[in-house]
């Protein structure tokens, strides 16, 4: 089960009050993003894919926190009953299945990084899974952007590790995967 819009944005905006932070304009142009693909990608609900993008990073409810934040989202939407956000809040971090490719600091618990890690083993993306990471990789705060733009200002604030750049592969790889799908470059969507 997903969370609907109206129910997701309260939720936003909840978390947004114990935790105010950019991470919010963010989420609502991740949701924008996804829902604009969604759009014109055959068998993909738009209100989902929305639902997804503006919930992703609702770990941040529980403080500033790096990739603490996807175990937390996933928790908190998982205590909710929500399991579809959930999974989203796990995986949209991940583009390639491997916990120290992570774009931060690891500041989550040995056991908490073995869940994590043996969840995306087990996981096989999907394609809400992937449009997430996408647009995750598309949004800054102001609003959408050529992936190279997002990814240098993750690497500016965040640093780079070893899979970086396996990782940028990842997420340009993912850029043609939707491209093909929508059969047009998707920043015309947003032009």
């Amino acid at each position: 089960m997903f969370v609907k819009r109206e129910q997701a944005l309260e939720i936003l905006e909840e978390a947004y009050n114990h935790n105010p932070g950019k991470w919010r304009e963010h989420s609502k142009n991740v949701a924008y993003a996804a829902q604009t693909i969604s759009e014109h990608v055959e068998f993909l609900n738009p209100e989902k894919a929305y639902s997804f993008g503006l919930l992703h990073d609702i770990g941040r409810i529980r403080g500033v926190k790096q990739m603490k934040h996807v175990i937390d989202g996933y928790e908190y939407l998982s205590d909710m009953g929500f399991d579809e956000n959930a999974r989203i809040c796990l995986t949209h971090s991940f583009p390639i299945k491997v916990i120290a490719s992570y774009s931060g600091n690891n500041d989550c618990t040995p056991d908490e990084v073995k869940f994590i890690s043996e969840f995306l083993s087990n996981t096989d993306y999907d394609e809400y899974d992937k449009l997430i990471q996408l647009c995750d990789a598309l949004a800054l705060p102001e609003g959408i952007c050529i992936l190279e733009k997002r990814l240098v200002d993750v690497a500016i604030r965040n640093g780079v590790n070893e899979y970086t750049v396996d990782k940028w592969k990842a997420f340009l790889a993912l850029k043609s995967y939707f491209d093909a799908k929508v059969g047009m470059d998707i920043y015309k969507l947003f032009s």
